[in-house]
């Protein structure tokens, strides 16, 4: 009876140690985690295939279309004039820019408008007695000859004989060592080719100028010319007279030019083309920067995005059921700077308008509503 008794105290012992040990792992087993499973929001919109017009933008700095380097022919001591030869100063038209001290050139020219005088009234008498009909001719003309203006033309010439008469005098040779030197004489004073503005002047009263030497910049301040590149491609788009678009960098001024000449030269490096552009307005100065924009083409029945909606240069995101993220082929038209131009999507498709990040084709999204 006592053996059986200690073999049931023992069973139930083992059978505690048993249930209690249970208990203790049971306690320390950490609970399974449990996954909620995320569905990401995404934006769409609806696609809406419309004509885009391609904007080329370029940018490059003003040049004045009138602007000249003056440089001198002739050589002396620049003159005091009526305005002073400085930057900024204005002048008109045919106005005298700057004038050069010319007194013993002038005296040479008057020294040889004297022997042309000279040689005309020494023939005078053998034209009476051998050319009587000539005589009258020549003698008007050294009438009407003043030392004080600009020689006249020559009498034109009857007859061969009274040409070799005149020419064996050396009046022909007289005649036109004159002109010339009246024509360097004229280069003494430099006058304004237009109106404008002396923007660079590199001499001032006083100094000694030399043949060569330049003096100065001028320009004209009412029209302006803009150098842009474009990209090659696009060249046979450009049309002489197309309006374009212009805009200092803090996009807070425009001015509307158009484009006035188109090289007919790539450059082989950068394969783009110079394209210039013409614009006037009174608050433009040269050296300005701006930007420009060309219209080139339109693309019809397309969309425009941004290039980071772009999957592989060639696929773009849609929403099917209203939940399924699908990758979906299209055609890219044109890359801009920071948007593309696609065809291929129909009307009233759903397209993501910002990235999903891990997006993939076929993965479960819930679109944003909210507007």
């Amino acid at each position: 009876m006592r053996r059986i008794i200690l073999a049931i105290l023992g069973v139930l012992v083992v059978a505690a140690a048993v249930f209690f040990g249970n208990q203790l792992v049971e306690k320390n087993r950490k609970p399974k985690p449990k996954f909620k499973k995320q569905i990401k929001t995404v934006f769409v919109e609806k696609v809406q295939n419309v004509d885009i017009p391609i904007i080329l933008s370029a940018s490059g700095n003003l040049m004045a279309k009138n602007r000249i380097e003056l440089f001198s022919e002739v050589q002396g001591v620049l003159k005091p004039a009526f305005k002073a030869f400085k930057a900024g100063t204005n002048f008109n038209k045919n106005e005298t820019l700057l004038s050069i001290n010319s007194d013993e050139f002038y005296a040479t020219l008057q020294s040889q408008k004297s022997n042309l005088y000279n040689l005309i009234t020494a023939v005078l008498p053998d034209l009476r007695l051998d050319y009587p009909v000539e005589f009258k001719t020549w003698e008007m003309y050294l009438q009407s000859f003043n030392m004080n203006k600009s020689v006249p033309i020559l009498p034109s010439f009857s007859s061969d004989k009274e040409k070799y008469f005149i020419s064996g005098r050396g009046i022909l040779t007289a005649y036109y060592n004159l002109k010339n030197l009246e024509v360097r004489f004229a280069k003494y004073q430099l006058k304004a080719p237009f109106s404008g503005t002396l923007t660079e002047a590199l001499v001032s009263p006083g100094t000694l100028v030399r043949v060569g030497q330049k003096l100065g910049e001028y320009i004209d301040p009412s029209i302006y010319e803009m150098e842009v590149s474009i990209n090659a491609e696009f060249a046979s788009l450009l049309k002489l007279g197309n309006s374009v678009m212009l805009s200092n960098l803090e996009k807070t001024k425009k001015y509307t030019g158009k484009v006035v000449r188109v090289n007919g030269r790539v450059d082989q490096v950068s394969q783009t083309i110079k394209a210039f552009i013409e614009v006037k307005h009174k608050d433009l100065k040269e050296g300005m920067f701006l930007e420009a924009n060309l219209q080139a083409k339109t693309i019809l029945n397309a969309v425009e995005i941004s290039r980071k909606l772009l999957i592989d240069n060639k696929g773009v995101y849609l929403i099917k059921k209203d939940s399924i993220l699908t990758l979906f082929q299209v055609e890219p038209a044109y890359f801009g700077a920071k948007t593309v131009v696609i065809k291929g999507l129909k009307n009233k498709s759903k397209i993501l308008v910002k990235t999903v990040p891990g997006a993939f084709d076929g993965m479960i999204v819930k679109i944003n509503k909210k507007k």
